[in-house]
């Protein structure tokens, strides 16, 4: 991609994810505005990446994406402080969950809320900056576990992400003759926070890897995209024709 986006804001932005790619994109001489819950962490980033990367610029606000209020005040301040955003990455969202029907809707359904309801929020505050500037480019964290229904823990979560999958493609196709790009990037399974006490879990890699990754197919600005690659492309394209009986054995 020949736009450079150098002032970019990630949500979730204290672990995980969001963590690892802000020290990808610093690398790369990117500015960065940093939001999540957890305030301590996120300075502990920022003093991390202004000592690796001194020529960056790091902003950081505390923000809870179920507070959707908060979210319009927080991307229009970041996005006052950094000069104007050129990309915002939807990343911050929750894995925990149980099989419905086991007495455990409020878990489910604070899933549900953070990962639709929440990257809904953070869609239209960003839409609300690119729109009068026509040019930006919006990024949808969603999941390989979003093509098809899961079993067992994974149900809602997957549900979500299926959900935030189809936000971002009804966004591309709003805004497809506009200056404004949208990408949904469906991680395969990468070691983070979310899954760290899960131990035997298929094809995972590391998250330094998988974060470069992200990255890299993030940088190429494509509608969709599946990191790594190598083997979630061919394993997403399996999960769609495969019966379920055999895709619920694959998590």
């Amino acid at each position: 991609m020949d736009r450079l986006r150098k002032n970019i804001l990630i949500t979730g932005a204290s672990s995980g994810l969001g963590r690892g790619m802000a020290r990808e994109f610093a690398a790369r001489g990117r500015n960065l505005a940093l939001a999540a819950r957890r305030t301590e962490r996120l300075e502990e980033l920022r003093d991390e990446l202004l000592a690796a990367n001194p020529g960056v610029t790091v902003a950081i606000r505390t923000l809870d994406v179920d507070r959707h209020d908060d979210v319009f005040t927080v991307f229009r301040e970041l996005d006052d402080e950094l000069g104007g955003l050129d990309r915002v990455i939807v990343n911050a969202g929750l894995g925990k969950g149980q099989p419905l029907g086991t007495g455990y809707f409020r878990a489910n359904a604070q899933t549900a809320n953070t990962n639709f309801l929440g990257a809904l929020a953070q869609s239209e505050a960003a839409l609300e900056l690119f729109r009068p500037r026509d040019t930006g480019h919006l990024v949808l964290i969603s999941s390989v576990s979003a093509v098809r229904g899961m079993p067992r823990n994974m149900t809602t979560y997957a549900a979500s992400k299926a959900a935030v999958a189809s936000l971002g493609e009804g966004m591309r196709a709003d805004l497809a003759k506009t200056g404004i790009d949208v990408s949904t990037v469906f991680p395969g399974f990468i070691r983070s926070e979310i899954n760290e006490n899960v131990k035997k879990v298929p094809l995972i890699v590391d998250t330094e890897t998988g974060c470069r990754a992200l990255v890299k197919a993030i940088e190429k600005e494509p509608a969709k995209a599946y990191v790594p690659a190598w083997p979630w492309l061919p394993v997403s394209l399996a999960m769609k024709v495969l019966p379920l009986s055999v895709v619920a054995k694959m998590t």
